[in-house]
């Protein structure tokens, strides 16, 4: 039988700087056949991101900027059995094509989702602190955001209905849909830039985020938390 292939969507906004590193990553997994395209969904940026894109051979996609439209809008032209949506500024750490190899393998996690463990591109107390935060919210209440990556089946994904058109939270209102118990913590980290932590500050990005999270229990809209945010 056959392997299932996997199709990876990256959103992108001004992404210059961290894009080539992310697709550079996969190079042996694309060697290898586990992935069978990579689409990159660009929100309007003006550093040059597309022409990166497309110099790797990924498929462009170019529309308004708005990442929930975007990772729906990259869902729905990807071709593979097996969805990865992914950052930007992310990069998967050895091993992750064996983890997410495994998690598809026949009969493979039909109405499971996947998500890589977190992990920060740098060294210091507060990094540390902020992903053994992390850590303890995923096992805790299986609740990974977007910089650690999801993975899931087409079918899975398309009944839960996709990522919905939200400025904000579309991680977040995904993985509830998913539920606890069909989400699973792989053996392998995403490793996310720590460059919006330094400029903030990672205390103040960190209360930022709980912040957000509160308001979007507490039923306040997507979009005022998106303004809250910026």
């Amino acid at each position: 039988m056959t392997a299932p292939r996997l199709s990876i969507i990256i959103p992108t906004l001004n992404a210059a700087s961290a894009l080539p590193r992310t697709l550079a990553s996969f190079d042996a997994a694309r060697a290898n056949g586990l992935i069978g395209e990579i689409i990159v969904v660009d929100g309007g940026s003006t550093d040059g991101t597309p022409e990166i894109a497309r110099a790797a051979c990924c498929a462009v996609i170019e529309m308004a900027p708005g990442r929930g439209a975007q990772l729906a809008t990259g869902a729905a032209a990807a071709r593979e059995p097996f969805l990865l949506f992914l950052h930007a500024d992310t990069v998967l750490d050895d091993g992750w094509a064996e983890a997410v190899a495994t998690f598809m393998s026949p009969p493979g996690e039909q109405e499971r989702a996947g998500a890589f463990r977190f992990r920060f591109d740098a060294k210091g107390l507060a990094p540390a602190i902020v992903a053994f935060g992390v850590r303890l919210r995923c096992a805790l209440f299986k609740l990974p955001f977007g910089d650690q990556g999801l993975l899931i089946s087409r079918t899975f994904y398309d009944a839960l209905g996709g990522f919905r058109p939200m400025p904000l939270m579309e991680d977040v209102d995904l993985v509830k849909r998913i539920g606890r118990s069909r989400m699973k913590i792989l053996r392998a980290a995403a490793i996310t830039s720590a460059d919006r932590y330094e400029k903030t500050g990672y205390v103040r990005r960190v209360l930022r985020n709980w912040r957000c999270l509160w308001l979007y229990h507490r039923g306040v809209s997507p979009e005022d938390i998106a303004r809250i945010y910026e």
